[in-house]
């Protein structure tokens, strides 16, 4: 006998945020320097995406925020930043539970280009004995047989983010926690993770780029449980979901 009552019981829904990778794809769509994107409200954002026809009396029930402090030398400001729309998002959408990965410097090695980024555009040397003694460059031959330039550099790389998605994701999921999952991320490493869960409840894919979603992450709306379903963000979505200027004592950044 179907039970009555079942269609009035709320869907308790899980989001699961990939940040870096949200906020990635909401600058190339909405572009670095402009405003009235990067104080986003997660839970109204989730919320508006959410038929309720495929998911009856949903309810966010947890944000799980996985992300890493930006804590780099000589860039104090950006740090704060970032704590103060934590902290201001767990006040403004409730239940955000916030998983932290690592920040760390990497040394990347790579043939000197042109300012566009174009691989085309490698730097041509003009001979060992031209290049300066305090410039940290070394020739070499490129792959098109001509001398170029290869350079080290330091950049930062956040590692652990996808971990502690997949990982949240497939705790609550098999303690019975939530009805449903919302997975905001387009990267990859996520495949299995995403695959074990459909078996088990619905789940919805969001990609918050402007490029398709890996196709990783796809399957087929009635896989495992079904209810599936994916979105692909627009620049609308970030702007239509900011928290108000002021959350308590937490203030939007000047910029942001």
């Amino acid at each position: 006998m179907i039970d009555p009552s079942a269609a009035q019981r709320p869907t308790r829904v899980g989001v699961y945020v990939d940040a870096f990778n949200v906020y990635y794809g909401a600058r190339a769509h909405c572009g670095q320097r402009t405003e009235g994107w990067r104080w986003l409200d997660i839970g109204g954002l989730a919320t508006s995406l959410i038929n309720p026809r495929l998911w009856p009396n949903p309810i966010i029930d947890r944000i799980v925020y996985c992300t890493a402090l930006r804590d780099r030398p000589g860039d104090p400001s950006s740090l704060e930043d970032q704590k103060c729309y934590i902290e201001a998002l767990k006040q403004h959408c409730g239940d955000v539970r916030v998983a932290l990965g690592k920040y760390r410097p990497r040394i990347c090695t790579g043939l000197l280009v042109g300012r566009s980024g174009d691989r085309r555009r490698q730097v041509i040397t003009l001979g060992s004995d031209q290049v300066p003694d305090w410039l940290p460059v070394r020739e070499v031959t490129g792959p098109e047989g001509r001398p170029v330039l290869l350079a080290s550099i330091q950049t930062f790389e956040e590692k652990g983010s996808d971990v502690n998605v997949a990982s949240h994701l497939l705790i609550d999921v098999l303690a019975g926690q939530i009805d449903a999952a919302m997975v905001f991320s387009n990267d990859s490493d996520l495949s299995l993770s995403l695959v074990e869960a459909r078996l088990r409840v619905p789940v919805a894919t969001i990609n918050p780029h402007a490029m398709p979603t890996a196709g990783d992450l796809r399957g087929g709306a009635a896989d495992g449980v079904g209810g599936h379903w994916w979105r692909r963000l627009r620049a609308d979505d970030f702007r239509a979901h900011q928290m108000p200027v002021r959350v308590g004592s937490h203030v939007k950044p000047a910029g942001w």
